[in-house]
């Protein structure tokens, strides 16, 4: 397994501090993994660092106030949380938890 499949694992399965608890849908972590493949193969070890711990920080984040982004149009209380300019997160949360 390559350093970002490895963080990444260990990082999906950390209880985020004080916050709720993201449960991944199996097609959120695929996508996931395919991201981190493009970056293992196209960035440094310290871009891939620097993405993990922004990464970290934005599901602290919204793990902490799923409210803080919007909500999109296109799907019913489906939130959207951009990333960067090439990726975003997007995420749903009702009765006190992710889905």
């Amino acid at each position: 397994m390559k350093t970002g499949k490895l963080l990444l694992t260990l990082k999906l399965e950390k209880t985020m501090k004080s916050g709720f608890n993201i449960i991944w849908s199996d097609e959120a972590k695929n996508n996931l993994l395919c991201i981190i493949d493009y970056f293992e193969t196209n960035w440094t070890e310290k871009g891939l660092r620097n993405f993990f711990e922004k990464f970290e920080k934005t599901l602290q984040l919204i793990s902490q106030n799923p409210q803080i982004f919007r909500l999109t149009n296109k799907r019913k209380n489906v939130r959207k949380c951009v990333f960067s300019k090439q990726t975003s997160i997007y995420y749903k949360f009702e009765n006190n938890k992710f889905i």
